[in-house]
C-alpha cells in the first residue's frame, strides 16, 4: 500500500482523469448522440492520464499528452483499416508495439507515453471493421485528449528543481569543500549522491540523446566525482606545507562558483581555458622540482597530495565544459580531450540515429523488453482474433498492463489481478442484473466510480485496481449500448487470457529479467576498461611526451551506458527478482569511470619519469598495469559464472620496495584502482543458473 507523500500525486490524477473523462464522455454520448465518439472519449484520458506514467509538472504533462495527440491519430486510423484481417491487425501490433515500447531509448516522457499510446491501436484494430465510423473515433480521442491536457494545466503537479538548479547547488558545495574549513567528507558525498539519476524526478533527468542533454547528463557524474574526489582529500591527512595545492584549490572553488552561477542565469560564463592554464603551471612546477638535484624533491606524501587535488582539477575543468555545453547546446571553444566529449560537435539528428541504433542489440535491456511487448501482444492479438473474444482488446490490455521484466513477476502480478478482476466481475455481474437498463443510474454511478477506483485501486494495490476498473468499465458500457452480465464474462475471460499470454511471454522471453544481463554487460565493460590500463600507463610512461594518441574510449563508453541501462532495470526489479547479497554493480560502474578518466587526463597532466624505461619504478609500473587488466578479466569471469584461478595481490606490501617518486600520479591512479577492484570481488554473487 502507498502511503505518505506518494497519495497526493495519485489523487490529484485521479481527479484530473475522471474530470477529463466525465467532459468528453457525457457531453458526446447524451447531447451529441455520438456513443463511438463517447467511447474514445472516455479511454483517451485514462491511456495518457492513468496508463501512461507522464512525468512532469503541469505545463510539462501538458506538452507530452498534446505530442502525443497527433501520434495517437495516426494510430487509430492505422487500426481502424487492420481491423479487416487478424494476420493484418497483428502484423501491425508487432510493428507498433515494438516502437512504442523501444521508445524509452528517448527518455523518460516518451517512455511514460508509450503505453497509452498503445492502448490507441490496441481499441481500434478489433472488429467491427467500420472505416465509416473514423471520423467518430477521431473526434471523440481528440476531445478527451485536449481536456485533459487542459486538466493537466488547471489541475497541475507542483514543479521541481530543474537538474541544471541541482547541478548549481553540488556545484555550490563543491566549492566550499575546495576551501579551507568547509563541509565534511560525509557532507560531501551527500551532496553527490543527490545528483543520482534514481534520486531525480523523471521529468528532470537529462536522458535524452541531444546535446544538451548528453552534457548534463555528463556534468551530473563528472560533480558526484569531483565531490568524491574532495571528500577523500578533506578525510586523508594533508601534508603541512603545500602552498601550491592550496592555491590550484582555490581556482577550482572560484571555478564551481563560477559554474554555479552560470548554470542558474545563463549569464558570466567562466573565462575558458583559466583552470586548465593554472593545471599546467601546476604541474610545470611539479617537474621542475622532481627534476632537480637528488634530495630536492618534495616528499612522498606531497607527491602523492599534489597528484589528487590535480585529479580534482580535472574534473572541474570537465564541469566548466560540460557546462558551456548544457547551457549553449555546443562547446564555445573545442572540447579537450575530443573523444571524452565526442557528442559535442555532432548534429542532434546524429546523435539521436546513434543512440537507436546503439540500443538495437540483444545485450541492451531496453531492446528486450520491446520485443518481449511486441511479441506479447501480438500473440494476443491473434488469439483474441482466432477465438472471437468479446471486448478482445481487454486481452492485450491484460498483457500491456500485467507484464514484468520477470517471470515471476509476472506471476505475482497476474495472480493478484484475476483475484480482484473475478471479485470487480461478480459485483459488476449483480450491478447489471440488479439495474437493468437503468441508464440514468449508470450515468450517476460513472464518475463517483471512476474517483474512487483511480485512487483507491493504485493506492491499496493490484487487486483493488483490476477489480476497480470491472466496475468502471460494466457502468460505462453499460450506458453506451444494452449489456447483460455477460459483459463481466467475457472481461473475466480476456483477463485470463492476456494473462497466461503474458505468463508465457515472460517465461519464454528473458524469464529472469536483468539478473544475468547485468552480469554479463558489467563483466563486458570490466574487459573492456581493463585493456586502457596497460595503455595509459605506456602512455603515461614514454619518455617523449605526446609520442602517441591518447587510449580509445568510445567502446568503453558505450558499453557502460548498456551496463548502466541494464543496472537501471536491474534496481527496478523487486527484491525477489535479485540475488541475496548480490556484487557492488555501482563499484563496477565506479570503476569503469575511474578508468576512462584517468585515460584521458594522466597522458595529458600526469608526471612522466625521466629515467631509463628499464628502471624498476617503471617495470613495476608496467607489470602492476598488466596484473589490473588480469583482475578485471578475472572478476569478469567470476561474474559470468566462471572460475578462475586466484590472482596476484594489486597492493603493496608494508615494508615493500620503496615508490619512485616520478610515476607517482599513475602509482595514485593504479592504487585506487586496486581498491576498488578488492572491494568488487569481496561482493560477488555468482549469477544463477
Amino acid at each position: 500500500m502507498i502511503t505518505g507523500a506518494d497519495r497526493a500525486p495519485i489523487l490529484r490524477r485521479a481527479v484530473r482523469v475522471t474530470v477529463a473523462v466525465s467532459a468528453g464522455f457525457y457531453p458526446l454520448l447524451y447531447a451529441a448522440g455520438q456513443p463511438i465518439a463517447a467511447v474514445y472519449a472516455l479511454f483517451a484520458p485514462i491511456a495518457l492520464g492513468l496508463l501512461s506514467a507522464v512525468p512532469g509538472s503541469g505545463r510539462q504533462r501538458a506538452s507530452v499528452v498534446l505530442r502525443a495527440l497527433p501520434v495517437a491519430l495516426v494510430l487509430v486510423i492505422l487500426g481502424t483499416f487492420l481491423a479487416a484481417h487478424t494476420w493484418a491487425a497483428a502484423a501491425g501490433m508487432l510493428v507498433v508495439g515494438f516502437v512504442l515500447a523501444f521508445a524509452t531509448v528517448a527518455g523518460p516522457r516518451a517512455a511514460g507515453a508509450a503505453p497509452g499510446l498503445q492502448l490507441f491501436y490496441m481499441l481500434a484494430c478489433f472488429p467491427p471493421y467500420a472505416p465509416g465510423s473514423l471520423a467518430e473515433r477521431l473526434s471523440g480521442l481528440a476531445v478527451g485528449t485536449l481536456v485533459l491536457a487542459l486538466c493537466e494545466m488547471l489541475l497541475p503537479e507542483p514543479p521541481a528543481d530543474s537538474y541544471r538548479d541541482r547541478l548549481a547547488t553540488a556545484l555550490d558545495t563543491a566549492a566550499r569543500g575546495a576551501s579551507p574549513g568547509g563541509p565534511t567528507p560525509g557532507e560531501l558525498r551527500e551532496a553527490g549522491s543527490r545528483l543520482r539519476l534514481r534520486d531525480v524526478p523523471p521529468a528532470e533527468c537529462p536522458a535524452g540523446a541531444g546535446r544538451r542533454e548528453r552534457a548534463l547528463e555528463q556534468g551530473g557524474r563528472t560533480v558526484r566525482r569531483l565531490l568524491d574526489q574532495l571528500a577523500a582529500l578533506a578525510a586523508a591527512p594533508s601534508p603541512a606545507v603545500d602552498p601550491a595545492s592550496a592555491t590550484l584549490l582555490g581556482r577550482v572553488a572560484e571555478l564551481c562558483t563560477a559554474s554555479a552561477r552560470f548554470l542558474r542565469t545563463g549569464k558570466d560564463q567562466p573565462a575558458a581555458g583559466e583552470l586548465e592554464r593554472a593545471m599546467r603551471s601546476f604541474q610545470a612546477e611539479r617537474v621542475r622540482l622532481t627534476s632537480g638535484p637528488p634530495g630536492s624533491a618534495p616528499p612522498d606524501d606531497v607527491l602523492r597530495h599534489q597528484s589528487r587535488v590535480l585529479a580534482l582539477a580535472e574534473s572541474a575543468r570537465m564541469v566548466e565544459i560540460t557546462t558551456d555545453i548544457g547551457v549553449h547546446g555546443r562547446p564555445t571553444e573545442p572540447p579537450v580531450p575530443r573523444r571524452l566529449f565526442w557528442y559535442a560537435e555532432l548534429s542532434n539528428p546524429r546523435l539521436w540515429a546513434r543512440r537507436v541504433t546503439g540500443n538495437v542489440t540483444l545485450r541492451s535491456v531496453l531492446f528486450q523488453n520491446a520485443v518481449r511487448t511486441a511479441l506479447g501482444l501480438t500473440a494476443a492479438r491473434l488469439v483474441a482474433g482466432y477465438l472471437d473474444l468479446a471486448h478482445g482488446f481487454w486481452v492485450l490490455l491484460a498483457v500491456l498492463t500485467l507484464g514484468r521484466t520477470t517471470a515471476g513477476e509476472t506471476w505475482q502480478a497476474v495472480r493478484r489481478a484475476v483475484a480482484g478482476t473475478a471479485v470487480g466481475a461478480l459485483v459488476a455481474g449483480l450491478l447489471l442484473v440488479g439495474l437493468g437498463t437503468h441508464t440514468d443510474v449508470y450515468a450517476g454511478l460513472l464518475a463517483p466510480a471512476m474517483l474512487v477506483g483511480f485512487a483507491l485501486g493504485p493506492l491499496l494495490g493490484l487487486a483493488y485496481t483490476q477489480g476497480l476498473f470491472t466496475l468502471i468499465v460494466a457502468t460505462a458500457f453499460a450506458q453506451v449500448s444494452p449489456v447483460t452480465w455477460r459483459l463481466s464474462e467475457a472481461r473475466m475471460i480476456d483477463v485470463v487470457t492476456g494473462s497466461v499470454i503474458g505468463l508465457l511471454c515472460g517465461l519464454l522471453a528473458w524469464p529472469a529479467g536483468a539478473g544475468r544481463e547485468v552480469h554479463r554487460a558489467m563483466a563486458r565493460l570490466l574487459r573492456s576498461c581493463g585493456t586502457l590500463v596497460p595503455v595509459t600507463a605506456q602512455e603515461l610512461l614514454q619518455p617523449s611526451p605526446g609520442a602517441s594518441a591518447s587510449p580509445q574510449t568510445l567502446p568503453s563508453v558505450h558499453l557502460l551506458r548498456l551496463a548502466e541501462a541494464a543496472y537501471g532495470q536491474y534496481r527496478s526489479e523487486s527484491a525477489s527478482a535479485r540475488e541475496p547479497g548480490g556484487a557492488d554493480w555501482h563499484a563496477v560502474l565506479i570503476s569503469a569511470n575511474h578508468i576512462i578518466l584517468g585515460a584521458h587526463w594522466l597522458p595529458r597532466f600526469g608526471l612522466r619519469p625521466l629515467a631509463a624505461p628499464t628502471a624498476p619504478s617503471i617495470e613495476r609500473a608496467r607489470g602492476t598495469a598488466a596484473d589490473l587488466e588480469a583482475e578485471a578479466d578475472r572478476i569478469a569471469l567470476l561474474l559470468t559464472g566462471g572460475r578462475p584461478v586466484p590472482g596476484a595481490s594489486l597492493l603493496p606490501a608494508a615494508g615493500g620496495v620503496p615508490q619512485a617518486p616520478l610515476p607517482v600520479d599513475l602509482e595514485v591512479w593504479m592504487t585506487g584502482l586496486a581498491h576498488q577492484f578488492r572491494r568488487i570481488e569481496g561482493s560477488i554473487t555468482p549469477p544463477r543458473p
